[in-house]
């Protein structure tokens, strides 16, 4: 039975189609089931995020399609244009696949950390609904450990891609400790949103919002403990600000040259980092010539993202490396655990030839035989009924000229080569 993989992502489908196929976290345990419910699959786990459906398996040959089927139709997506979409790995691919996720190396942003988060919280969601099983848990978590080795062995995570991160990143420069400054964030989207998030990683503790929309500012300034202001309150609350950073997409400049020079009446030369990220730009150019101003544009923030890519593609390169290497021991250990059955079953078999065999001694002993003779008895006939099959296994094979079991047979008993000849070993 192989490990499998079904998906689809960014690299594959649109968000329109994606949107079909994921699932919310309230959404998962059932659908956990349902998949886990079908003939032939043993294990599954369903990772969904805004940027990839994955499910997961471990399954008997053929149960790919009824997967596929499945996810097609609980998700009311069974049409061409999704299916042609899909994805599909099998046994080593899947650890591959899902190592190189893990590890960022398959994201929107390269060697982004959150993915780790999220396929850790899908394994988990697999294991309390009791539907991953050794072969799963053995994949996820070497999954983990390779993430956390690439991590530690790599720069894939020490410089900043996205632009909001690079526009905290750049604000560090100047500002080494954020505790006691005061950003103002001139729109309330989606990239104001992130800044805002990173702005309260580095400390930032106060935190003034601007919109055209004051509801849309209100509801950004509260989910990070700030407050909200108008576009046009923004001339009263410049003094404020030590930092202002502008992503609207307004098509005039919200922050003019004599708002700034008002704020600075105030100041007392106290600096100030403006951060433009906005096309059109939201601050006139004119800004720049200010004394104790400092202005940045997006373009000075791609030079930064484009020489961190270029840093994070070297560091990816070695990453594989990892991976690769990493992948080989798991389809080691993965390869130990298909033996795990047999060894069992041989395990099985041995313990129950043992106890009919001592049951027989002890019959020997309670009819009068001596202890010498109930011994012997045990010891040859077990040994016997032990050999009995792969006794007669060989002389098959070597009657039908298949040398290669007799050789296999030295090796997996630790025959000497001397010994091939030895005959002692008949049956009862």
């Amino acid at each position: 039975m192989p490990l499998f993989a079904l998906g689809i992502s960014h690299a594959t489908a649109p968000v329109a189609l994606r949107e079909r196929l994921s699932f919310d976290a309230e959404q998962i345990p059932a659908a956990l089931h349902g998949a886990a419910a079908l003939a032939g699959v043993h294990e599954t786990a369903i990772l969904s995020t805004c940027n990839r459906t994955e499910i997961y398996a471990y399954l008997e040959d053929g149960a790919g399609t009824r997967l596929t089927d499945w996810l097609t139709q609980v998700r009311s997506a069974d049409d061409p244009d999704v299916r042609a979409r899909f994805y599909v790995h099998q046994g080593e691919a899947v650890a591959r696949h899902l190592f190189r996720v893990a590890c960022g190396l398959d994201s929107v942003i390269l060697g982004e950390p959150q993915i780790l988060g999220q396929i850790k919280q899908a394994y988990e969601l697999a294991q309390h609904g009791g539907v991953a099983g050794q072969h799963l848990h053995r994949l996820f978590q070497f999954a983990f450990t390779v993430a956390k080795l690439v991590r530690t062995d790599t720069a894939i995570g020490e410089n900043p891609l996205s632009v909001a991160y690079a526009t905290v990143h750049l604000a560090r420069r100047i500002f080494a400790d954020f505790r006691e400054l005061t950003p103002l964030l001139i729109g309330a989207g989606e990239t104001s949103e992130l800044v805002a998030h990173h702005l309260r990683e580095q400390g930032a503790r106060r935190l003034i919002v601007a919109n055209r929309t004051l509801s849309r500012a209100h509801a950004l300034a509260m989910r990070f403990g700030g407050y909200a202001i108008g576009l046009h309150e923004i001339p009263a609350h410049l003094d404020e600000a030590d930092i202002v950073i502008a992503s609207t997409s307004s098509p005039e400049p919200i922050l003019t040259h004599t708002a700034v020079v008002t704020a600075f009446k105030s100041r007392k030369h106290r600096p100030l980092l403006i951060l433009d990220i906005a096309v059109p730009r939201d601050v006139e150019p004119a800004v720049a010539k200010l004394p104790d101003v400092y202005l940045f544009t997006i373009d000075d923030l791609h030079g930064t993202v484009e020489n961190n890519l270029r840093s994070r593609q070297a560091a990816a390169h070695e990453a594989e490396g990892i991976i690769e290497t990493q992948v080989a021991q798991f389809m080691e250990q993965l390869r130990g655990l298909d033996a795990v059955p047999t060894i069992r079953a041989l395990r099985d078999n041995a313990a129950s030839l043992r106890d009919h065999t001592l049951e027989q001694a002890q019959h020997l002993l309670a009819g009068g035989a001596t202890s010498e003779a109930a011994l012997k008895f045990l010891a040859e006939t077990l040994t016997n009924r032990l050999l009995h099959a792969p006794t007669a296994y060989l002389r098959k094979a070597a009657h039908e000229g298949r040398d290669h079991i007799i050789r296999e047979a030295h090796e997996l008993f630790g025959l000497k080569e001397d010994g091939a000849d030895d005959d002692s070993d008949e049956h009862r």
